[in-house]
C-alpha cells in the first residue's frame, strides 16, 4: 500500500447529494452513498475548514454502511463560504457544528449512528457524542486533538516547526513580511498556564493578516498557514499535496476557520473533551494514531486512552493524514468490525 493507494474500498459514487438548511442563514452540502438501509455511519472531516472528498467515503464498504459525508459550516461547498469578505464568522463555532450533526442526523431519519472523525473531527466527533451519547453506536476517531493550549502552541508557536524547518520558513513568512517576530517556543515553555502574562502567540497574529483589509494580504496569508499543515501531516510530502493547498479561495477559508477556532480555544473549557470522557466510556471506541504526527502530536491521544481505558488504542508508525498505509489500514479494520454488528 502507498498513499496514493491505501488500500480503501474502491470509489463511492453518492446516490443523493443535498444541500440543508441549518439554521443562522447557514446551507451545508450533505452526501449519502454505499446502501440506504446500511449502518448509518457519519464522516466529520478536519480542519475545521478542510471540507469532505470522495475518497472519504472509501473508509466504509458501500455494501453494509449508509455512509453521510458533509460540509462543516463555511467550508466546501457549504454557504455562505468563509472566504466571502462579510461573512459572519461568529455564527461558526463548535457548539453551532455540534447541533448541525445532529440536524443532520434528524433530518436524514436516522436513529443513531457510527461517528468518524479525523484531526479537528475527532474534537468534534468527541464534543458531539459528550452532548448526545445515545445518538452515537461506535466511535472511531483519529489524530486526535482536543484544543489544549499546548497542542495549539505546540504546531503554531514553534516545536513543530523545528521537526520541519522549510515548512516553518513558509509559515513564517507573512508574519517577517508584515513586520513581525515569529514566536518559536521551546518545548518545556508549552507547560505555562494558558493565561501566562508573558504568552505571546503566532495564532493571534495570523488573526490579523486573514482579515487584513487588503487582500493580497489575506491571500498571502492563508496561502501559507494552509501550505504549513500540508507540508507537515504526512511523513512524505508530495507535489501533489502541496498543490492542493495552493487554491487561494479553499485556502483562505480553510485558515479563517481554524484560526477562529483556535484563537477562541474552540469555546471549550481547557481539558474539557478528556475530562467528559465518562460521558462516552460506555459507547465502542477505535483510536488510531501515527506515532509521527506533528499537527496532532501522540501525547493526546495517549491521554484520551488513559483516561478511557475501555477504547482501543492503534499507535501505527506513521504521519497525521488519515491516508497514510499504516492509518487506512487500522480505521477500514475498525469500520469492517463495526459494521459486522447489527445494523
Amino acid at each position: 500500500m502507498t498513499e496514493s493507494d491505501p488500500g480503501l474500498y474502491g470509489p463511492i459514487e453518492p446516490y443523493a447529494v443535498d444541500r440543508l438548511a441549518v439554521g443562522d442563514g447557514q446551507t451545508l452540502r450533505v452526501e449519502q452513498s454505499g446502501r440506504p438501509d446500511g449502518k448509518p455511519v457519519v464522516f466529520l472531516h478536519g480542519g475545521p475548514g478542510g471540507g469532505s472528498s470522495p475518497d472519504q467515503r472509501r473508509f466504509f464498504d458501500p455494501e453494509r454502511y449508509r455512509i453521510v459525508c458533509f460540509d462543516q459550516r463555511g467550508c466546501g461547498q457549504s454557504t455562505p463560504h468563509a472566504s466571502d469578505p462579510d461573512v459572519d464568522m461568529s455564527l461558526n463555532s463548535t457548539w453551532r457544528l455540534v447541533r448541525d450533526v445532529d440536524t443532520i442526523r434528524t433530518a436524514l431519519g436516522i436513529e443513531s449512528w457510527q461517528v468518524f472523525g479525523g484531526s479537528w473531527g475527532s474534537a468534534l466527533a468527541l464534543a458531539y457524542a459528550e452532548t448526545y451519547p445515545d445518538q452515537v453506536t461506535e466511535l472511531i476517531l483519529r489524530g486526535v486533538f482536543t484544543l489544549r493550549r499546548w497542542e495549539l502552541d505546540w504546531f503554531y508557536n514553534g516545536p513543530a516547526g523545528r521537526m520541519a524547518p522549510e515548512a516553518w520558513q513558509v509559515f513564517c513568512q507573512p508574519l517577517l513580511a508584515a513586520g513581525w517576530e515569529p514566536v518559536e517556543w521551546l518545548a518545556s515553555e508549552l507547560d505555562r498556564p494558558a493565561g501566562h502574562p508573558a504568552r505571546r502567540d503566532n495564532i493571534a497574529a495570523y488573526h490579523d493578516l486573514l482579515w487584513h483589509p487588503d487582500p493580497a494580504v489575506a491571500s498571502a496569508a492563508g496561502l501559507a498557514w494552509t501550505v504549513w499543515e500540508a507540508m507537515t501531516s504526512a511523513l512524505t510530502v508530495t507535489p501533489a499535496r502541496i498543490a492542493q493547498a495552493g487554491d487561494p479561495r479553499q485556502a483562505l477559508a480553510f485558515s479563517r476557520i481554524e484560526n477562529h477556532y483556535f484563537v477562541n480555544a474552540a469555546w471549550l473549557e481547557e481539558g474539557q473533551l478528556i475530562a467528559q470522557i465518562d460521558r462516552v466510556r460506555h459507547i465502542p471506541a477505535v483510536i488510531v494514531q501515527g506515532r509521527y504526527d506533528l499537527c496532532c502530536p501522540p501525547r493526546t491521544a495517549w491521554d484520551l486512552a488513559q483516561a478511557w481505558p475501555e477504547a482501543d488504542l492503534r499507535l501505527v508508525l506513521a504521519g497525521h493524514s488519515v491516508f497514510e498505509p499504516a492509518i487506512a489500514a487500522e480505521l477500514v479494520r475498525a469500520t469492517d468490525r463495526f459494521a459486522a454488528g447489527p445494523l
